[in-house]
């Protein structure tokens, strides 16, 4: 992250990542308070306001969810400031509650939410797409292409915003989120650190009965006047073009369009759409007039096809529209431009520029025989370890395992395939609870603490307040680590902000009347298999909590502090080839060599030593001894 580009108060040009051009412009538009909570693709943003903040005199906090997120930037636009908050597209279902009756209330100051969908699914539980959010809410939906395009959108976001009162949403994609280029920065504005005073009468923001039915008639008239607008904003543009054969896109699919489009040498007018909704009907309907054939370029839903045919038909103007409803674009999976050239050539009847099949079954002919490298947990982490006790201590024992978002979802896949369900965050408790109704299975459910904070406490006190017939296991490694070691309210006191506490987990399962809580350490096998146990044989709710730093934040802080990061080896003469450490243990940092005996690679181990509680021949010890 360039603190640089970020801090400087005068212009500066930079080659930077998208999600740095959205936090740079959102200072030059001079937001006071930035909230979000950490998934991906929208981290380094939430990063590099968080780094910012101190300097810019910005108010910047990682929420406990994406709906507290959301209250908070919008009570700074309530009062008059702008304010910025940020989520990926499944952390809007968490907010959307809230979201909703902010599109009937509207805001003050600014109040812009980027939302970034992860077509693919890349890291994510589903590819939704956010779009639809929009007309939803009567709340305004813009789309940027670039970072250049992105920095340039914030602040005309934030205008609009201001000028009708009305939350608006920036959408972006991973490819968009995660895309780097050339940006020109503005100025920085100096922030007058004072506080309002409350500008607005009682009840100003209050949704109920009258007031209610009044804010939806306000949210469609408001809509109508930013339609209008929408004709001639500057987001919008008409690439001109040969042929009665057009295009029309936004986002990424608009990168694509254009680079297919250079491919296949042909040269068709473009409409690029930076106001996705709601759509400019005047500008859409010339662009279509002159048109025989419009593709329309977008991924997932045809959320832009749909609005561009009704357009044409309430203009009466008879073309055909190529896109997912004619057949032509898949509705699943990110596109790319082989996905988009294969659909323009066949449309302007010209033949592919490449040969993308035959170069994709080169690669996958390349690829026979090369060993399969599912995600794995990193060498040390804590959750190897937890879940090796945790499936020891059930051997034997019928069960079902409800598990929920974090590092540990990937105990699913190969080779560990562990693990029932995956649904959203903190969803594990309750579906546990559920099952605990149904199943004669002993019931698990498994989550990390980060997603504890974020929306695991109303399970919680809903299994204690029936003393529901399941335990629940808390992974607690100290920071939200799987995207990237953020802190969290459990996070060790010396690594806390300052100003902050650290909130325990096993405080909170107490305070709510659970009686049965064991902690223990996953790096202390010996001690922690018994407890785990005689945690999972009773009757009733529990909560076992396996504590252990995550391996990343801990090396880097030892690193800080000039520590040493100790490594093991394993004693050729002590190895009995019994492979449990393999077998069981899934290291990555372990591997064998052509006797059969394992291997360390002291370049990927952390020293941890959980494998050496495996072996029955104690052949692994630290290099020192």
């Amino acid at each position: 992250m360039s603190s640089s580009f970020l801090l400087s108060r005068d212009p500066v040009r930079a080659f930077v990542l998208c999600n740095e051009a959205i936090a740079r412009s959102a200072l030059e538009a001079g937001i006071r308070v930035y909230a979000g909570y950490p998934g991906s693709p929208t981290v380094e943003l939430l990063e590099a306001l968080l780094e910012a903040a101190p300097q810019a005199g910005l108010s910047a906090e990682i929420s406990m969810n994406e709906k507290v997120a959301l209250e908070t930037a919008a009570g700074a636009a309530m009062s008059g400031m702008r304010a910025l908050a940020s989520v990926k597209s499944v952390g809007l279902n968490v907010a959307s509650d809230t979201f909703f009756s902010l599109g009937y209330t509207g805001v003050t100051g600014g109040l812009v939410l980027v939302v970034a969908d992860d077509p693919s699914a890349h890291s994510s539980q589903s590819e939704q797409d956010g779009r639809p959010y929009g007309p939803a809410a009567e709340v305004p939906l813009l789309e940027p292409c670039s970072p250049s395009d992105a920095f340039a959108m914030v602040k005309e976001a934030f205008r609009i915003s201001e000028e009708f009162g009305v939350p608006v949403i920036m959408r972006t994609v991973t490819r968009v989120n995660h895309q780097s280029g050339v940006v020109q920065s503005g100025t920085l504005p100096e922030r007058d650190p004072a506080k309002l005073s409350w500008p607005h009468k009682p009840a100003r923001f209050v949704t109920v009965a009258a007031s209610a039915r009044q804010f939806h008639k306000d949210a469609l008239e408001r809509t109508s006047r930013i339609r209008e607008a929408f004709e001639s904003s500057p987001l919008n543009r008409v690439i001109p073009g040969e042929g009665r054969i057009g295009i029309v896109s936004a986002g990424a699919g608009f990168n694509y369009a254009l680079e297919a489009c250079a491919l296949l040498g042909v040269n068709p007018p473009i409409l690029k759409l930076g106001t996705v909704w709601p759509l400019p009907t005047r500008l859409v309907a010339s662009f279509l007039s002159s048109l025989d054939t419009v593709v329309v370029v977008e991924e997932l839903s045809p959320f832009l096809e749909e609005g561009v045919s009704l357009i044409a038909r309430e203009a009466g103007v008879d073309l055909e529209v190529a896109g997912k409803r004619s057949g032509h674009f898949p509705s699943a999976l990110e596109y790319d431009v082989e996905v988009v050239s294969g659909v323009l050539s066949s449309v302007f009847r010209v033949p592919p520029p490449v040969d993308f099949a035959a170069i994709r079954s080169r690669a996958d002919e390349l690829k026979k025989g090369l060993p399969s490298r599912p995600p794995t947990f990193c060498p040390g982490c804590p959750h190897r370890g937890s879940l090796s006790i945790l499936r020891e201590a059930m051997r034997g024992i019928r069960h079902v395992v409800a598990s929920d978002i974090g590092c540990y979802s990937m105990a699913s896949l190969e080779p560990l395939v562990w693990g029932d369900s995956v649904l959203a965050m903190g969803a594990s408790v309750g579906i546990a609870n559920g099952l605990s109704y149904c199943v004669a299975e002993k019931v698990v459910a498994l989550m990390g603490d980060s997603t504890f904070f974020h929306a695991g406490l109303p399970g919680l006190v809903n299994a204690a307040y029936r003393d529901a017939d399941f335990k629940l296991v808390i992974l607690d490694n100290g920071v939200t680590a799987m995207t990237g070691q953020q802190m969290n309210p459990g996070t060790a006191p010396g690594d806390q902000p300052p100003g902050r506490r650290r909130i325990a987990p096993e405080d909170v399962v107490r305070a709510v009347g659970v009686e049965q809580v064991a902690i223990v350490d996953p790096y202390d096998r010996a001690a922690a298999l018994p407890a785990v146990k005689e945690a999972l044989s009773s009757p009733g709710f529990g909560v076992i909590v396996f504590r252990r730093d995550c391996a990343l934040h801990a090396d880097r802080s030892k690193r800080r502090r000039g520590e040493s990061i100790p490594r093991s080896r394993v004693s050729p003469d002590a190895c009995r080839n019994y492979h449990t450490c393999i077998r069981s243990f899934y290291c990555p940092a372990i591997s064998l060599d052509d006797r059969g005996k394992a291997v360390i690679d002291r370049d990927l181990c952390d020293g941890c030593l959980e494998c050496a509680e495996l072996c029955p021949n104690s052949a692994i010890a630290h290099e020192e001894g």
